[in-house]
């Protein structure tokens, strides 16, 4: 299929720069996608639209504070952003991108904020480094002292307080995002108390969103593009959750895709049966894909030709996905990370 049909024009405006007061104050689009049917309701309404015994399933992932500054001998400054660890080695050496990566070539020594040396180490191509941080000591102290929250590039602002709490989940755990599975935004801890009192069950996975996820699609054709790795875990309790809500024939609900990139795979790596698993995926779900495990769908509103507006087509159709993108607008909910969600049944 070609990208371009997964194209719209999205209002500058509509893009959410900042998050609502409240994660429960949040708008939801609520589509029907076996009927097209469209209502208009809001998060905090949630237990409304589900039946007792549905299950939602979090990503339980957390962000770093992953993006730095650093200068070159020359007093150059250098944005750099971890991407994750070279696991292979001991030490700390990771992969990360520089910006701008014309100023790096060969091997270089960085400094960084607070004096600490950094050592370029190889070059992997398009912006991509090895760089190793032996000699800062603790990576995740630094981090907390003088990394930035890595906020996508639509939000057109430097990160703020705010941000460290707000780009976060209340129920985040395991660190290692690049950025948040923003369909859990919007998720308040009197909001889930009020779903398990409804008789909405819950139960996490850990997948650490990465380039995979929003890298835009520069290929002319949707097949051409590739994925990149993205780490992932299911527990073996995860799966004996998911398989008993599925033997009561009720409905497993992904709270974001990237819930159901980490579902789905799971379900490849066992050949059709969820099975408990720890390692990567680049797993990218297109129109005409076969879902296993996912029912119904959380997810906020997405980037026009992204590989998330791809995956949300998949599963409820391209033309009416963008015929609700086109409502929505007109409707003026607010777009993309820092904005509203729909819930798809």
């Amino acid at each position: 299929m070609e990208t371009n049909l997964f194209d719209y024009y999205l209002p500058p405006e509509l893009v959410a720069q900042y998050p609502r007061k409240k994660r429960e104050d949040s708008r939801m689009l609520v589509l029907d996608r076996h009927t097209g049917h469209v209502s208009h309701s809001w998060i905090q309404d949630l237990p409304q639209w589900l039946l007792p015994g549905d299950r939602l399933v979090f990503n339980q992932t957390r962000v770093i504070p992953a993006r730095i500054f650093a200068r070159k001998h020359t007093g150059a400054k250098l944005e750099i952003l971890l991407l994750r660890p070279v696991f292979e080695k001991d030490n700390q050496d990771w992969e990360v991108l520089i910006q701008p990566a014309k100023r790096i070539k060969g091997a270089l020594e960085l400094t960084l904020e607070n004096g600490k040396k950094i050592q370029v180490i190889d070059s992997l191509g398009e912006g991509h480094f090895i760089v190793n941080f032996n000699q800062v000591g603790s990576l995740k102290k630094f981090l907390n002292q003088y990394g930035h929250v890595p906020l996508p590039p639509y939000i057109r602002r430097s990160d703020n307080v705010e941000d460290r709490e707000r780009y976060q989940s209340v129920f985040a755990k395991q660190e290692g995002s690049l950025a948040a599975p923003t369909a859990s935004l919007h998720f308040s801890k009197g909001l889930l108390s009020h779903l398990n009192r409804a008789g909405i069950k819950s139960t996490r996975l850990t997948l650490h969103v990465g380039l995979g996820t929003f890298l835009p699609v520069m290929a002319e054709n949707i097949e051409d593009h590739l994925m990149h790795p993205e780490w992932f875990e299911l527990s073996l309790k995860t799966v004996s959750d998911i398989q008993k809500t599925q033997k009561a024939h009720q409905r497993i609900v992904a709270v974001g895709t990237t819930v159901v990139r980490a579902l789905e795979s799971a379900c490849i790596v066992g050949n059709g049966t969820l099975v408990p698993y720890m390692g990567e995926t680049r797993i990218f779900i297109t129109p005409g894909f076969n879902f296993k495990i996912t029912e119904a769908l959380i997810t906020n509103f997405h980037q026009p030709a992204s590989t998330l507006l791809m995956l949300v087509s998949a599963l409820a159709g391209r033309e009416r996905i963008l015929a609700v993108y086109e409502q929505a607008m007109k409707e003026k909910y607010r777009f993309l990370s820092y904005g509203d969600c729909m819930l798809i049944l």
